[in-house]
């Protein structure tokens, strides 16, 4: 999938691969990731250097999570967990790579909602995050132990403004715009 986006007057996209895993070793990972989805979203931009800096914002709902699949909660890089940033990876046209596996096969589902955004570099500016972009991705499993993968979908404008309070309750430092074409408070 190929989802376009504007950024400062410049167009770029990101595209995005759910794949199965078929060789854990190959991505890093155990055999128990095996069968498990990986996802990779490469972001193509015109610009470079501070100019490409992005970030990726990451909410999962799983059913083997906190809220038991009630409600979606932040999946950050596990090595920064701490690091007290909504994003999971940022950097210059940072690639988002994950592949979430389990040591079980119980049944449950698990669904991300995945948004690209930026953060300007302005000093007089407090941390802030710009949405561009999402889409959303998962896997479930049955009771025969079965992973049924679930592809990327683009997401709504409507989605994100759907995180807002719970992104502002978990980084109040941070501040969240509306989503793109939306104006603030609608």
């Amino acid at each position: 999938m190929i989802l376009p986006f504007a950024r400062e007057g410049k167009t770029g996209s990101i595209q995005v691969t759910v794949e199965r895993v078929e060789d854990p070793s190959a991505i890093g990972q155990t055999a128990e990731a095996r069968d498990f989805p990986c996802l990779t979203a490469q972001i193509v931009y015109p610009a470079r250097g501070y100019g490409a800096l992005f970030g990726w914002v990451q909410l999962v709902r799983s059913t083997d999570g906190a809220s038991a699949g009630a409600e979606f909660e932040m999946d950050p890089f596990s090595l920064f967990a701490d690091a007290g940033s909504p994003y999971c990876y940022f950097g210059v046209a940072p690639t988002l790579f994950d592949s979430p596996a389990r040591d079980t096969r119980a049944p449950m589902t698990w669904l991300a909602h995945t948004f690209l955004g930026w953060t300007p570099m302005a000093e007089s500016i407090e941390p802030h995050v710009i949405p561009l972009v999402g889409f959303s991705w998962g896997f479930s499993i049955d009771r025969t132990e079965t992973i049924a993968l679930r592809p990327a979908q683009p997401l709504t404008p409507t989605d994100w403004t759907a995180h807002l309070p719970y992104l502002t309750k978990q980084h109040p430092a941070w501040t969240f715009a509306p989503a793109p074409g939306r104006a603030p408070g609608a």
